[in-house]
């Protein structure tokens, strides 16, 4: 019963930080057509400035601080990397340059991250004590990336329903050639997107960082597992992903505990090959028409 409980809590609360990965992969393609390969690492940056910003010993007033400076650190890079992948592209599905964009940026970072500390794992301390949950003790980083996936998911719903620059970064989802006809500043618009992507997955990594993985190498894990997310929740549905996330955590969490970290990736394809072959959409995705 013990493991089962665990099984779950944890693996709810690994699944919030793929929901966040996934949901970041959203913005930035609903509003470009781009899937940004460099979530996982930029996640990974989130958590090192988690580690530079905050002391050994952290307070919660300084968790409360770095924060939002962390998220907005994030931001400004992928705004910057957006920019860039946007610079070659007359639009943002004729060309597919982006693959070896976004590739290249994950593997820069990594390498910084490799050359800087090693191949050593980072550890960041919680300002916040352990709470009990169903009699085992949980971290609080997990109910903190809990409830950080849900915070966005509120927030990016308001957004995109009830403002106007949300509102047209929606259009152009709808139809990107009818955006930019009727007078939207489309790569402007982009460009936020990326930026806004930056904010979730900054402040995600920052959340997390006690309970993530904070090396050159493990970036790869969480793109992989939030795409998987973004992909069994319907790509470009948040709710989707909001919900993709802790059914791939707790997948991922169960091949952990029943046969070893090494089959967590394969589990998780496993549920993604399911998912494709009985609803191709995602849970929650529309079947779209398509003109051949």
């Amino acid at each position: 019963m013990d493991e089962l409980v665990i099984i779950l809590v944890r693996g709810v609360g690994v699944g919030a930080v793929f929901s966040l990965v996934a949901m970041s992969f959203n913005v930035v393609c609903n509003s470009s057509g781009i899937l940004n390969f460099a979530q996982g690492n930029l996640l990974v940056m989130g958590g090192l400035c988690a580690y530079l910003l905050l002391p050994g010993d952290p307070e919660p007033i300084h968790w409360l601080v770095s924060l939002p400076l962390s998220a907005l650190l994030v931001a400004a890079f992928l705004a910057l990397q957006g920019w860039i992948t946007l610079l070659p592209l007359r639009s943002s599905v004729e060309q597919h340059s982006w693959l070896i964009t976004t590739m290249a940026v994950s593997v820069m970072i990594g390498a910084v991250i490799l050359v800087w500390q090693g191949p050593f794992a980072l550890n960041v301390r919680s300002p916040f004590p352990n709470f009990p949950l169903f009699g085992t003790r949980t971290p609080m980083s997990y109910l903190l990336a809990v409830a950080c996936a849900v915070f966005w998911y509120v927030v990016l719903r308001w957004f995109h329903s009830r403002t106007q620059t949300g509102l047209a970064m929606s259009a152009l989802s709808q139809d990107l050639d009818a955006a930019r006809a009727a007078g939207i500043q489309v790569r402007r618009l982009q460009i936020l997107s990326f930026a806004i992507s930056g904010l979730i997955v900054g402040s995600s990594g920052f959340v997390a960082a006690p309970v993530i993985k904070i090396s050159a190498d493990s970036g790869i894990s969480y793109v992989l597992n939030g795409f998987i997310a973004a992909v069994v929740g319907g790509l470009g549905n948040n709710l989707g992903a909001l919900i993709g996330g802790p059914l791939v955590g707790v997948a991922a969490m169960f091949a952990a505990f029943r046969f070893g970290g090494q089959l967590q990736n394969a589990f998780s394809l496993a549920l993604l090959i399911a998912v494709l072959m009985l609803r191709p959409q995602g849970l929650f995705g529309r079947m779209a028409a398509r003109r051949v």
